[in-house]
């Protein structure tokens, strides 16, 4: 009997959400990963395939890998995002359940001023 990873269930909700969202160039999709060392947030244009901005806590310099660091990184790529005119995202948790880093990633996005 093989055990699976909490990585490859992860990996198999992604793959499940990734089936019925996607991003466009008027409403694109915000891409969530977590490692154990940062946190990175994504905004994708899906039919175009084209990454439109990104922010990564290396980008931050006093920003650390807790929860203050990840709605940090979603403030900047709001940030971004206002400069390309972006109001209004879809968010892609990636199969990572909605709390911790990646609830506070998406409370800082809203706190720039994105819509969900």
């Amino acid at each position: 009997m093989n055990k699976s990873s909490n990585n490859s269930g992860r990996i198999q909700r992604k793959r499940r959400v990734r089936a019925k969202i996607s991003g466009s160039a008027e409403r694109p999709r915000l891409a969530v990963y977590k490692s154990l060392k940062s946190i990175y947030a994504q905004v994708i244009d899906d039919v175009a395939g084209k990454t439109l901005a990104s922010a990564k806590l290396t980008e931050l310099k006093t920003a650390k890998n807790t929860i203050e660091g990840a709605k940090e990184v979603g403030k900047l790529v709001a940030k971004k995002c206002a400069a390309l005119k972006i109001s209004s995202v879809t968010y892609d948790r990636a199969g990572y359940r909605y709390h911790g880093k990646v609830k506070a990633l998406a409370e800082g996005a809203r706190e720039g001023g994105l819509l969900f």
